[in-house]
């Protein structure tokens, strides 16, 4: 009897150190395939480090075993979500960009794109930071200094005015080791913006950009522009008068009133179709950041300053939102509802976009100057108004956490499963079924590490009093 029972201990024992000891398991969670638009049930998600080491039923319990676990049944997991578009900024108050940091990660933000800004040099120590476990806060992937013309109106660019001045800012930018590369058309000259993307691309960088007045976009996208930034420049292709209108901003024939009005007289479907389908065949995707459009056209109408996601908001960010409030002061009735009517127009060519095979990448515009629109709520928001135009949540939420990674040709993100990065959030209600699920945010998990409810609250909480304290200073 003796020897049966060592011999049962023995093989208990001998189970137990078969098994591969992880960091952490969730268990019983249903998992979202946002890529098949799917569910599967009852799963167990097994991490080390930062990465998902196993996904399963079950039956994975024989060979794994957690320091950490978290019960998630009646829960959804999905990857964390991808803010494509956003900008830290403002030198006078980096500190405030700074806090801005958790608050991305307190709503489930994982991974955000910094589309440029003047403070270039502090959020690379922020990317470099977080990738080392120094830093709590979202994957970073910035632009670095974004490239203008000579006398660009926005502080921190990278001015270039002849190819060997543009040589040389690409090669500071890769000396900062920038993700990828950003340019706009405020003063560059149409022929160097051209080069830029061409020079850019060769050198093994994603573009991306506005798109001057006197190029069409079939010139920037066959020059290897990856992204249009803003949904407002796909007008543009929807007259098959897109090239003369272009030439008659070039050689100042067409006022930019002349032009808008060309376009929209000559607008057509059929042709706004082919173009988008070209576009897609180049590789030209579009972040839409249909939020700051909503809330520019709306802000007649909705009481932003009362939001208490403001108390979040350092005061001097929050101070920097008031310049487009003061340019379209006292502006005519007849010019808000153009606006109201613009925005409305713009946004309706999702679905054709989608449609064509174009890739659409979510992001905001959020951060300092936008009015109102909020780091890590702002990309909540973003995907409704995907889904009031016309997408899918399964679309809308592909935009996010799949097309944001694939812009970087990132593989190892997108989906729950063994070999991806641990970037999860969990949530109480199915974003497949209704797109403001992503906001029943539950628990984060950040390079394998977890965040409950009760610690993002305490991260809001501490955010709050930091952001009070430094209003009561000023």
């Amino acid at each position: 009897m003796k020897i049966a029972k060592l011999v049962l201990v023995s093989l208990i024992m001998s189970s137990c150190q078969q098994k591969t000891t992880v960091d952490f398991l969730i268990k019983n969670a249903t998992i979202l395939n946002i890529e098949a638009g799917s569910q599967v049930d009852n799963q167990f998600v097994f991490i080390s480090g930062d990465s998902i080491i196993a996904v399963g039923d079950v039956s994975l319990l024989e060979n794994y075993q957690a320091s950490q676990e978290v019960d998630a049944e009646g829960k959804f997991l999905m990857p964390g979500l991808w803010d494509n578009h956003v900008h830290f900024g403002g030198a006078n108050y980096i500190d405030e960009n700074e806090q801005l940091l958790p608050l991305y990660l307190a709503f489930g933000v994982t991974t955000v794109r910094d589309a440029a800004g003047d403070i270039s040099l502090e959020v690379l120590k922020w990317r470099d930071e977080i990738n080392s476990g120094k830093r709590i806060g979202p994957k970073i992937l910035t632009s670095g200094p974004k490239l203008e013309g000579i006398e660009s109106i926005w502080p921190g660019d990278l001015e270039v005015g002849t190819e060997e001045e543009l040589d040389a800012a690409l090669d500071s930018l890769d000396k900062l080791n920038v993700d990828f590369i950003k340019i706009t058309d405020n003063t560059m000259k149409p022929e160097l913006f051209l080069n830029a993307v061409e020079k850019a691309t060769a050198r093994g960088y994603s573009v991306s950009g506005h798109i001057p007045a006197a190029l069409t976009l079939d010139q920037v996208s066959a020059a290897g522009q990856k992204t249009v930034e803003h949904l407002s420049y796909m007008m543009r292709t929807t007259t098959s008068l897109e090239a003369e209108i272009s030439a008659g901003r070039a050689s100042g024939k067409l006022s930019g009133a002349e032009a808008a009005t060309l376009q929209e007289e000559s607008y057509n479907d059929s042709v706004a179709f082919a173009n988008f389908q070209k576009l897609a065949s180049q590789g030209t995707a579009v972040v839409p950041t249909l939020l700051i459009s909503y809330n520019i056209a709306y802000l007649d109408e909705n009481d932003f300053a009362s939001d208490t996601i403001l108390n979040y908001i350092g005061p001097q960010l929050k101070a920097s939102y008031q310049w487009r409030i003061e340019r379209m002061a006292g502006e005519t009735a007849e010019v808000t509802q153009a606006r109201k009517d613009t925005y409305k127009k713009v946004s309706a060519l999702l679905p054709m976009i989608q449609k064509s095979g174009m890739k659409i990448i979510a992001g905001t515009d959020a951060g300092y100057l936008n009015t109102y629109d909020i780091p890590g709520l702002a990309i909540h928001l973003e995907l409704q108004k995907f889904v009031e135009f016309g997408l899918t949540p399964q679309q809308a939420l592909i935009a996010s956490v799949i097309n944001g990674p694939d812009y970087f040709g990132m593989t190892d993100f997108g989906s729950l499963e063994a070999g991806k990065k641990a970037n999860i959030i969990i949530l109480n209600h199915n974003p497949l079924e209704d797109i403001s699920a992503t906001l029943s945010l539950e628990h984060v998990i950040k390079d394998g590490k977890f965040y409950s409810r009760k610690q993002l609250n305490s991260m809001l909480h501490q955010l709050k009093t930091w952001v009070a304290d430094k209003e009561g200073i000023e």
